[in-house]
């Protein structure tokens, strides 16, 4: 990715923004967003940047390894840690047996009238919808200089090969149309990659080719959209 300079107020660094605490005497981490075990080694350079607090960036791990192990294991088809493309969730279903076996649970095997056999997969709605805000907060703070620290009033995560025709045609229609509803501010990261096209595809910010994109923008709120493995859809929208 490309390396995007800024210059959004100062004041809106001051505090964490998943829970909203003041940073100041707080221990800090840099959290990359998105997180980087969604990817895939080697990870992008420049990869986005934000400041939160320990305690919040600890929290996240355990959802986060559990998204992308549940992920890994839904594309491979299987839960066996050999099956598995992405390293990460290989490592977690060897030495986890209780994480295995929770992801097994959430398989579903069934026969079509036609004789085939098909896998459905359930996953833990509230860990993916945790890992899903957490990376949306922080497309949001990174691109637009806005931390959204009110709930979201939609999330949800979805199969592309889910979506009907018009569905699909709408969510990935991001950033199309004459022009933006509202324009970010002179400064803002979004507006840099505006006028400059720097990693922009069709309104979508291309993290990782074939891995992780999204977009943000101001159609009816603060809509973050992204794409994982071109497997898995997501929105989140703010009240604007």
């Amino acid at each position: 990715m490309h390396q995007i300079e800024e210059f959004v107020d100062e004041r809106q660094k001051s505090w964490c923004i998943h829970c909203a605490r003041s940073l100041a005497g707080l221990g800090t981490n840099d959290d990359h967003v998105p997180s980087k075990s969604l990817l895939s080694k080697p990870r992008p350079h420049h990869l986005p940047i934000v400041t939160i607090c320990k305690e919040c960036n600890t929290s996240f791990s355990r959802d986060e390894q559990y998204v992308v192990t549940f992920l890994s294991c839904v594309v491979s088809g299987s839960s066996a840690p050999e099956q598995q493309s992405n390293a990460s969730a290989a490592r977690a279903l060897t030495v986890s047996p209780r994480l295995r076996a929770l992801i097994e649970r959430s398989r579903t095997e069934y026969t079509t009238m036609g004789g085939e056999t098909r896998i459905l997969w359930k996953p833990d709605a509230e860990r993916m919808n945790r890992v899903v805000v957490k990376n949306a907060r922080g497309h949001a703070y990174f691109e637009w200089g806005e931390p959204m620290l009110n709930a979201p009033i939609e999330v949800w995560a979805i199969p592309l090969e889910s979506m009907s025709f018009e569905q699909r045609s709408d969510f990935e229609g991001a950033g199309e149309g004459p022009g933006l509803a509202v324009w970010p501010e002179v400064g803002s990261r979004m507006m840099s990659r505006l006028v400059a096209g720097a990693d922009l595809l069709d309104g979508w910010v291309i993290v990782q080719p074939g891995i992780y994109r999204y977009s943000v923008d101001t159609s009816g709120g603060l809509r973050v959209r992204t794409v994982l493995w071109e497997y898995l859809a997501t929105e989140v929208l703010w009240e604007s």
